[in-house]
């Protein structure tokens, strides 16, 4: 029986989670949850998720797994998306508590700013373009002097920064004098079979 996955197919946090099911070859079954009308909302997902969020998996054998960056890290144990080395894993939770924190607030809300709720890009929240791009520029300076982001391989850390930032130019952000953070992109999305 495979785990089932509760998400909207427009979130960035849920692409994490499938850009990790689906590298790792893992089966799951996908359950669609509109977070845009509410239904994260609703008594139904609330016994499912009390956090009222998506993505969260329902793991046989295990339970209920919300937060994307806490299931990608669940979901790789034990394969080579996950270091074994302890400093190199600490090093890629670094980057992931830095995507939750510095990143994914500032670059994913200019996107849904103007690409869902259809606002101009003008409008957007100076403070998120502010951090944004301050967030854009950290990792350009970072992919200058490594292929993947926490290192020398491809790890958690990079999935859960290339949902959102693969789509950074929909918020309004211009990736075109960020030549490292545009390979890496293309590596990123080569490398995990994204299209």
């Amino acid at each position: 029986m495979p785990l089932v996955l509760y998400g909207d197919h427009r979130s960035g946090n849920c692409d994490k989670v499938v850009f990790t099911l689906n590298y790792l070859g893992l089966p799951y079954e996908w359950v669609e949850v509109d977070s845009l009308a509410g239904e994260t909302r609703t008594e139904r997902y609330l016994r499912i998720n009390p956090m009222g969020q998506i993505p969260c998996i329902d793991v046989p054998g295990h339970g209920l797994l919300a937060q994307s960056n806490a299931i990608i890290r669940f979901l790789a144990d034990g394969s080579p998306l996950l270091p074994a080395d302890a400093w190199a894993r600490s090093n890629m939770d670094a980057w992931m508590f830095w995507e939750a924190n510095n990143h994914e607030f500032f670059i994913a809300g200019c996107i849904g700013h103007m690409t869902y709720m259809g606002q101009p890009k003008d409008t957007r929240d100076p403070m998120r373009v502010r951090r944004g791009e301050e967030a854009l520029d950290i990792m350009e300076r970072r992919l200058g002097g490594a292929p993947w982001i926490a290192g020398e391989a491809l790890t958690v850390a990079d999935i859960s920064l290339i949902a959102y930032t693969r789509h950074a130019e929909r918020g309004g952000f211009d990736l075109a004098p960020r030549p490292s953070l545009r390979a890496w992109i293309a590596r990123a999305q080569a490398a995990l079979r994204i299209t």
